[in-house]
């Protein structure tokens, strides 16, 4: 299992200056991965910040770590744009870049700027234009919802043949859309911070993700979670998690406390023998 953190940049921790804090910390105190929530909070009341320009500030403190989001909204974005938009940043930061891709948990984020929240076919096909421009090659594409006509993406992701995508969401269509790309996120605990996802559901949810996968394809599974340093996660990871995202939010404490928990490292499966 690797161990990673997820942010929400909400409140807060919408200030970019201390979103870049905590990734340095975290860098520095042996964790994988940094992600963060993408959304347009500001559309129901709490300040938010912008993913990608937090993450490209990020990316210029850290050498090592992944980044990315957990998850974006995909049909809040034109899929162009948003190709664009991960190809540049998996450049600046060196081939390091998760495209965490959902539907979109707020419906308000779309009505309040009148769109209705739309389907899964809008996203799958959102994510079929993306990965193809994604390719370099020229892409002709006439959909329900998207038109590409012989356009080729350039400069393109140092990732091949693509940046992961990692699809979030439980609903039966979001395993199976899942299974079709590079990882499932799953969030295991709640506003409490209490762990409410056991292992012997997510273990369940696996086997159905795995159901529709190719056997033996390599493939991620994130879990979003709540620990301390002296924690066991161990039987996440017997259940088949390969990620364990550490969940830091404005519930959970002050700036000061995520900034301990982070420094304090991964929970104890990932220390090395003493």
């Amino acid at each position: 299992m690797r161990y990673g953190i997820d942010i929400a940049i909400l409140g807060d921790l919408a200030e970019p200056s201390r979103f870049v804090s905590l990734a340095r910390e975290a860098e520095s105190a042996g964790w994988d991965a940094v992600v963060v929530w993408d959304h347009l909070a500001f559309a129901w009341g709490a300040p938010s910040a912008d993913p990608w320009v937090v993450l490209a500030a990020a990316a210029q403190e850290t050498s090592r770590i992944l980044l990315g989001t957990a998850v974006t909204a995909v049909a809040r974005h034109r899929p162009e744009v948003l190709a664009q938009t991960v190809a540049t940043f998996d450049r600046l930061s060196g081939g390091r870049a998760i495209l965490g891709a959902g539907l979109g948990g707020v419906t308000a984020e779309f009505t309040a700027f009148g769109s209705p929240r739309p389907g899964g076919s809008v996203l799958d096909e959102a994510l079929e234009v993306i990965s193809s421009l994604w390719s370099g090659d020229e892409v002709r594409h006439r959909g329900a919802h998207y038109t590409v006509d012989g356009v080729r993406l350039s400069p393109l992701p140092l990732q091949r043949p693509r940046v992961p995508v990692w699809v979030g969401g439980t609903a039966p269509a979001a395993l199976r859309r899942a299974a079709r790309w590079d990882g499932w996120i799953v969030a295991g605990d709640d506003q409490e911070c209490r762990m409410t996802l056991s292992p012997g559901s997510l273990a369940a949810q696996i086997g159905e993700v795995r159901r529709h996968r190719t056997p033996g394809a390599d493939f991620e599974v994130t879990l979003i979670g709540v620990s301390e340093p002296s924690s066991s996660v161990s039987a996440y990871a017997d259940a088949g998690a390969t990620w364990w995202l550490e969940h830091l939010h404005g519930y959970r404490g002050s700036f000061e406390q995520l900034v301990e928990r982070v420094a304090a490292g991964p929970p104890r499966e990932a220390e090395g023998p003493g």
